[in-house]
């Protein structure tokens, strides 16, 4: 690709300019007093693939929120590569602990950023990472260098579970159809030493409830005589792992993927710092199932996490109270070859069956995806390495995450297509957790790589 890095350099401001606008926008999927801000997004979306040079940009609607999608085809009979991405953000919850403004952006250096990060909810999760193809195609369409034919499709509800995207695949595969689909909404291992994720857990989300007397009663005329449903879930939640912390859920493992001897020690040649990644959480020492080491406790092993708990007074001053019900938001990531719906069974009758009498259980499931494991000999793989090997000057390596983007299982089902993940984040980007943020550096040199997959991924599919 010709003068790339200067184009990127001429309109660095205006790229930056034209995310923090985005970023202003709080597109909270999971809340509807947000939900016209969302609808705000896919038209903000729309307009900014038009800008870009896209022939045809829609914003189409489903039964939840709109998919924005756009194409250019130059030639049927040249390659064909799907963005994916979402424009909708995680709730920014809790306010209290942002540095600044979810929504309102700010640029600051930091250590692993010295040229400075964007401070905003969505800003690596997804609207930076998926607008950088949206500022690639307009370098390719400006200087007449797109190689091939691009559709994107964006979509607003991933941070909900994308029930809307499957409706929208299955009734568009026409449309749809393609070579090969690109996404950017993982990381990679550092800005110094590029990685390509290939593989991703799957996702079982679940909300319990657990109820005791029909109402909140007085704890000094019943305490101790009556079951608490606080004390019940916490003894319940303590009991899904054992002193190894192995999952306890009958049948959990039975599917669960084991990797070779050889394979793990592929694995461990990532570069890790353990006691950098201590630091960096603040945490005396790093916890979770014996027998394995941190990279592979959070990439090929499955886990279940309670992701929020409640219930009772939680006010200002006291309260003596037994709370009729108490509640949790629990997930489990899950490992190729654990079906998400089974283990969410799995989960649901365990649950109801170590709950003890006095107490109702009720588990309501939410989401939930398979896990996913690309080839590394795939042309779309090697058209990724060779694109990180000329921008970064360093071969990328393979690397499994921890993280779950179930509808690319969906993706390989309805549209019998190979998804390769080109990230650029960090995983101290803070991505759903307060002060999140994405580097600027990182956010430029996806712009300049992107474009370099659509060359090698065209010459090679030649």
């Amino acid at each position: 690709m010709e003068n790339i890095s200067s184009y990127v350099r001429e309109h660095k401001e205006r790229f930056i300019n034209e995310l923090i606008d985005l970023l202003k926008i709080p597109s909270v999927s999971a809340d509807p007093a947000f939900s016209q801000d969302v609808i705000n997004t896919a038209e903000a979306v729309k307009s900014a693939l038009e800008k870009a040079g896209c022939d045809l940009v829609e914003v189409c609607e489903t039964p939840g929120y709109p998919i924005v999608y756009a194409e250019k085809i130059i030639d049927k009979n040249l390659p064909t590569v799907l963005v994916y991405g979402h424009y909708d953000v995680q709730p920014p919850d809790p306010l209290d602990l942002w540095e600044s403004g979810p929504f309102e952006p700010i640029i600051k250096k930091t250590d692993l950023h010295p040229d400075g990060a964007i401070f905003a909810r969505g800003a690596c999760d997804d609207k930076g990472q998926f607008y950088m193809h949206v500022k690639a195609m307009e370098f390719m369409t400006s200087t007449d260098q797109l190689p091939c034919n691009i559709k994107f499709m964006i979509e607003g509800e991933e941070e909900v579970g994308s029930e809307s995207l499957g409706w929208f695949v299955e009734r568009n595969q026409e449309k749809l159809a393609n070579d090969v689909i690109l996404i950017s909404d993982t990381g990679m291992i550092s800005n110094e030493q590029p990685s390509i994720t290939t593989g991703l857990r799957g996702l079982s989300y679940v909300e319990v409830e657990v109820t005791g007397p029909n109402r909140d009663l007085h704890s000094g005329l019943y305490g101790g005589a009556v079951a608490n449903p606080i004390n019940i879930l916490s003894k319940m939640i303590a009991s899904l792992h054992d002193e190894n912390n192995h999952i306890t859920i009958p049948g959990f493992y039975d599917n669960v993927e084991e990797l070779s001897q050889e394979e793990r020690a592929e694995m461990a040649k990532a570069p890790f710092s353990l006691e950098a990644y201590k630091n960096a959480l603040d945490i005396e020492d790093v916890y979770g199932e014996k027998g394995y080491s941190t990279n592979e406790r959070n990439s090929i092993r499955p886990t279940l996490d309670v992701n929020g708990i409640w219930g009772g007074y939680i006010g200002e001053g006291a309260k003596t109270v037994i709370a009729s019900k108490a509640y949790a938001k629990i997930s489990m990531r899950l490992v190729p070859d654990q079906n998400w719906k089974r283990i969410t069974e799995l989960f649901t009758e365990h649950f109801k069956n170590i709950a003890p009498a006095g107490v109702t259980v009720k588990v309501t499931p939410h989401h939930g995806g398979q896990a996913y494991v690309t080839p590394i000999d795939s042309i779309g793989y090697k058209a990724a390495a060779k694109a990180y090997a000329d921008t970064f000057g360093k071969t990328p390596i393979p690397q499994r995450s921890g993280g779950s983007i179930p509808i690319v299982a969906l993706f390989e089902k309805e549209l019998k297509s190979k998804t390769i993940l080109m990230g650029f984040g960090l995983d101290s980007d803070a991505i759903h957790s307060p002060n999140e943020h994405f580097g600027i550096w990182n956010y430029l040199k996806g712009i300049e790589t992107i474009p370099l997959f659509f060359k090698y991924f065209t010459e090679l599919k030649s």
